[in-house]
């Protein structure tokens, strides 16, 4: 970041093309550098300008680079303008009373080196006060991915000790969390992922009972059948398609499914693909929920108040994905529709 000043420097972003039509590629976006941005808000504003330090990459960013709406959750894009999402960053300049010069905060912010957040996007800011665990956690187990994989696990598929669990992209942010989850509960618990670096990460460092690589199953339904000949009670979804179809033949009565993503369709809104089991969710009486991470916000104390002793004490790990610097997100981005990360994929923005 070179300086033009004492007040000024060149922002470097990456910048969305154009509207996404299929798979994401890393043209669609493009890195430059913008003009001279001053480093203080605007006189009298209750702006605050931030200096971006990581950078979340995450599978629903694809569903807004898309001119798509489906709910106010997933507002689209602006083509020509920086790709958003969740970071952590470091308060330049505050005309906001809750933020002052020096602050640490977590929210939603641009992919650039500086963010200028103006009300009402301010309120998407909270201030972070340091622990030690490194501030990269704050995109990831401890915000959005951790609060999802909370909320999903315990709240939405009400799980009960010796439950045999299936988590579909159990390596991704928020499925190796609820894996460990689930094995502190004390149930049996298998995941699938992409490669067999994936599934010995699942086994050996996350502790679960067993994993396997879907893209090497010809047969997902006898896959299951396999991992799970009495069944499956909860199953923790991330994929949708026919990983979907494959556990509705396999759910136990009174089984839950919490619907947490849909990685399988975010390519094709135009073109979903159908599922063509769900008579399964009547004659089995299998409960399926969606549900919104934002839903549960007011656990979020609670949330912080269990996990972070269980980090400490080292009863939970996270794995990240770290990409250095702006000029590799979007690859970043695009890898994580080709199962390339491992962990939460992380993009350090600062130089």
């Amino acid at each position: 970041m070179a300086s033009l000043g004492e007040e000024a420097v060149r922002n470097k972003q990456v910048i969305l093309r154009d509207y996404v039509s299929g798979f994401p590629k890393e043209s669609d976006m493009h890195v430059t550098t913008t003009t001279t941005t001053k480093l203080k808000v605007p006189q009298a504003s209750n702006a605050v300008l931030l200096k971006n330090l990581y950078l979340s990459c995450d599978p629903s960013q694809r569903t807004r680079m898309t001119n798509y709406q489906s709910s106010p959750y997933f507002l689209s894009f602006t083509p020509g303008s920086p790709i958003r999402g969740h970071g952590v960053a470091k308060v330049l300049d505050s005309g906001h009373p809750n933020f002052k010069k020096g602050d640490l905060v977590r929210g939603i912010t641009g992919w650039e080196e500086n963010s200028l957040i103006t009300p009402p996007a301010t309120e998407t800011l909270t201030k972070i006060e340091p622990t030690d665990v490194p501030l990269s956690y704050y995109i990831g187990i401890l915000r959005m991915p951790g609060m999802t994989a909370y909320a999903g696990f315990y709240e939405v598929c009400s799980p009960k000790k010796g439950d045999y669990v299936f988590i579909s992209a159990a390596s991704g942010a928020v499925g190796q969390l609820v894996g460990q989850f689930a094995k502190l509960m004390g149930c049996y618990v298998v995941g699938s992922a992409g490669s067999k670096e994936k599934d010995d990460l699942l086994k050996n460092k996350l502790g679960l009972d067993d994993a396997f690589n879907y893209k090497e199953e010809p047969d997902l339904n006898a896959a299951l059948k396999r991992y799970f000949p009495l069944g499956i009670d909860v199953y923790f979804q991330n994929v949708g398609g026919k990983m979907l179809d494959a556990v509705l033949l396999n759910m136990r009565i009174g089984g839950r499914i919490a619907v947490c993503g849909m990685i399988s369709q975010y390519n094709c809104l135009d073109k979903p693909e159908g599922v063509h089991n769900l008579l399964h969710l009547i004659a089995k009486r299998i409960h399926i929920e969606g549900f919104l991470v934002h839903d549960y916000n007011h656990l979020y104390p609670k949330f912080l108040d269990w996990v972070l002793p269980q980090i400490k004490e080292g009863k939970i790990v996270y794995v990240e994905d770290i990409a250095e610097g702006l000029e590799s997100a979007p690859a970043a981005l695009v890898g994580l529709f080709t199962g390339r990360n491992v962990g939460k994929q992380v993009v350090v923005a600062r130089e």
